[in-house]
């Protein structure tokens, strides 16, 4: 009690000015200035992934610019060299983190919750934030391949057998291919580095071990290199092998430098290395004879703990048998799709995570948003799986939580809860129906009151909410989503038989819903400019685009609401950068996902430009067909957020299927998102089986004299319901009663 007593913030405050330094008490009192008043200012879990990164950060600052002669990643190679359009000049950042090249893509087992990341130059980090292997070339003649170096490499995921990255360079007369990915070897799941060299005038082929990763360093205090695996022991943990014996293993510590300076050094007698400062390096060195080439395997273990299944790299034809198939003459677009439908099951082997690195953590958001794209794509078993964990992570209070301060999770996981149920028709389990229940009357208590003369009366309290929105509001992002979820639940209780509940609930978010857009009306109209703004204390920015979620994808609108319409305008008159969705706001990138998210809404309102947004997000794929977060518009890398993201991933599979079959309510409109290209290209198109609220559906295009004829494809058993075929540039027509082909007509006629 005494505690409570002693002037904390006067004392803190004082001493703070008495040396000099700014009081960090009315600092921060001035930075929650800029927020409303909330419960929770930022979510501690954020604060703490942000203290690991930015500390991350002090490390690279202190070791790697005074360090320029070493081989670094790629992006370090990019960010520090003034020539390059990602340089990004230091003297006033406290920290050195990867704000130009954040990209690198997983490889794994479709049950394996383990991410080995390849970087766009083929460097490999087997573990966890963990160190790396790189491949260097050195010619007899002096010359030397560095693939993070090289200007230009071709990478690409493969998909038979196992999931892999290909990666390939030249320089002179070298050239270097590597391929990565995950099999099980002895009943534990083993990262392979395949590396072939071609050197014309002979010359070594250097497997180097490397302190550091796509984020910096990692640090490696100690190696040892053993005859009989033979491999190093790194840290006295893990294990690298090789297929056979080097020749010779240079080791080297700070004090002597990168490795690279000792490669023509006699090799240590001792064969291992201490650093006391962690940055501790080796390389295996393989020679390459004169017009010939050589190729090393190399192996590394994973983790023991590893929840793994004694499988191999089949296991990725077994899981992806039945999914959701496209075929269309457009090779990107199929690749695209093909790669995010394997992001999706990479992450998703555990817990649900929207990326292998950085956001290798949980969020109910993005979890729920990506479990809509795994029941689209027929992963019904693993959707079932995942959402069946979601109970468990319920507060007594029937708070959802993940981040503590961000109230749209509850109405996220009864709307997906919802979903799952009217796409599968499988009947709800008991404790989703109790989650459901104390989810949804959580909701109506966290509500403000709606009588109290204040702008926000009636919504949910201001938090932090979708975090790129901004500092701690209102937002309507929060309260859609919570309309959402109490129509979820009234639809879960009811199909359980619990009437009372579902019609409270549907009562409740009917009100919910009448008092959104009421506040809305009332927004000035300087503010709003007829659209809806992030809260209604803010003016019309980027932010407004949390507000889209009204659209999509709850529908809470219909097609063409002049509201969304209004939003949706200023968007893309101001929000936009090379025809991506650019938010100002935290990620300071062009976001694909919300890029695809604007163009849902284009597409329900059958506008074409929905096609341009989506040739926009093929256009920024990196090669491995992945999207970071947000990207940079000057380097076109990632600039924030997991360089693999699967929220990204999820609104790819989303747009690419609802080109083909989407859902307005219970109607299916079918085709209406199919590029003219396609058409013209006189090749059969096929896109299914889906899950739709009538059951899976498959729809099939051929060609009859000159014209696209449509062909639906239902379940056995099930009995078509409302749907209409609506390819552009045809006349809409109702699928053919018998299941046979419907041939369009040209709408000019």
């Amino acid at each position: 009690m005494l505690l409570r007593w002693i002037p904390w913030k006067y004392l803190i405050g004082r001493a703070a000015r008495a040396y000099g330094f700014v009081d960090p008490v009315q600092l921060l009192a001035r930075l929650r200035g800029f927020s409303q008043p909330s419960e929770v200012q930022e979510p501690i879990e954020l604060l703490r992934a942000g203290i690991i990164f930015q500390a991350r950060g002090l490390v690279n600052t202190r070791v790697i610019q005074y360090n320029l002669d070493w081989v670094w990643p790629f992006w370090v190679e990019k960010q520090y060299n003034p020539a390059d359009p990602s340089f990004i000049p230091r003297a006033f950042s406290i920290t050195h983190i990867n704000l130009t090249q954040r990209n690198w893509t997983a490889v794994g087992l479709p049950n394996l919750p383990e991410y080995p990341l390849v970087d766009p130059r083929g460097l490999v980090t087997p573990l966890f934030d963990g160190w790396s292997i790189d491949v260097w070339l050195l010619c007899s003649d002096g010359s030397r391949l560095l693939p993070s170096r090289l200007t230009h490499v071709d990478q690409r995921l493969g998909f038979d057998p196992a999931l892999s990255v290909k990666t390939s360079g030249r320089a002179e007369a070298m050239a270097l291919s590597t391929e990565t990915w995950v099999e099980h070897d002895g009943g534990r799941p083993v990262v392979h580095l395949r590396a072939e060299a071609d050197i014309g005038r002979g010359g070594i082929m250097a497997v180097a071990l490397r302190p550091y990763n796509p984020e910096g360093i990692s640090f490696i205090e100690k190696m040892e290199y053993k005859n009989e695996l033979p491999g190093w022991i790194v840290d006295g943990k893990s294990m690298v092998t090789f297929d056979r014996r080097p020749p010779k293993v240079q080791f080297s510590n700070y004090d002597h430098g990168d490795v690279l300076h000792r490669l023509n050094q006699p090799a240590a007698p001792a064969g291992k290395i201490h650093c006391r400062l962690g940055l501790a390096t080796s390389a295996a060195l393989f020679p390459v004879p004169e017009d010939g080439r050589e190729q090393v395997l190399v192996k590394i273990p994973l983790s023991p703990e590893a929840e793994t299944k004694p499988t191999s790299g089949r296991d990725w034809q077994q899981t992806l048998k039945n999914t959701c198939k496209i075929d269309v003459p457009d090779e990107s677009i199929s690749y695209l799709y093909d790669a995010a439908v394997r992001t999706l099951v990479l992450l998703s082997a555990g817990e649900i995570y929207p990326g292998p690195y950085g956001y290798r953590r949980f969020w109910f958001r993005d979890a729920c948003l990506m479990l809509q794209a795994i029941i689209a794509l027929g992963l019904t078993d693993r959707a079932r799986t995942a959402i069946g964990g979601f109970p468990g992570k319920q507060k007594r209070d029937g708070y959802f939580r993940s981040q503590t301060g961000e109230w749209d999770s509850n109405g996220q996981v009864l709307w997906i809860m919802d979903r799952y149920r009217r796409l599968t028709g499988e009947a709800t389990p008991p404790d989703w129906i109790q989650a459901a229940i104390e989810g949804a009357r959580w909701i109506l208590r966290k509500r403000l009151p709606e009588k109290t003369g204040q702008l926000h009366a009636g919504l949910l309290p201001p938090g932090f909410s979708a975090e790129h929105l901004g500092p701690n509001d209102y937002y309507f992002w929060d309260d859609f989503w919570s309309v959402a979820g109490l129509r979820g639940a009234a639809g879960l209780t009811d199909a359980d038989g619990k009437s009372e509940d579902s019609r409270l609930f549907a009562r409740e978010a009917d009100k919910f819903e009448k008092t959104i857009f009421h506040i809305i009306e009332k927004i000035p109209g300087h503010k709003s400019g007829g659209g809806i703004p992030a809260s209604p204390y803010r003016r019309m920015d980027a932010g407004a685009v949390g507000s889209m979620v009204a659209d999509y994808p709850l529908q809470l609108t219909p097609p063409k609401d002049p509201r969304i319409e209004k939003t949706l305008d200023y968007l893309m008159k101001h929000s936009f950068h090379n025809g991506g969705f650019f938010q100002d706001m935290i990620h300071s990138g062009v976001n694909v996902y919300l890029t695809l998210a604007l163009a849902q809404t284009l597409l329900r309102n059958e506008d074409p430009r929905a096609g341009d947004l989506v040739r926009t997000a093929a256009d920024l794929a990196s090669p491995t067909g992945q999207w970071p977060e947000a990207i940079h518009p000057l380097t076109g890398g990632g600039c924030m957020g997991d360089g693999q993201h699967g929220w990204a991933a999820a609104e790819w599979v989303m747009m690419i299927r609802n080109l083909f079959v989407r859902e307005e309510g219970s109607r299916l409109v079918l085709g209406s998102g199919i590029f003219q290209e396609w058409l013209d290209d006189g090749s059969s198109l096929r896109f299914g089986p889906t899950p739709t609220c009538q059951g899976p559906v498959q729809i099939r295009v051929e060609h009859a004299d000159g014209r696209p004829a449509v062909k639906i494809d239902w379940a056995e058993g099930k009995t078509p319901g409302p749907a209409q075929i609506r390819v552009p540039g045809y006349l809409p027509a109702p699928p053919d009663p018998q299941g046979g082909f419907r041939v369009l007509s040209p709408a000019g006629r």
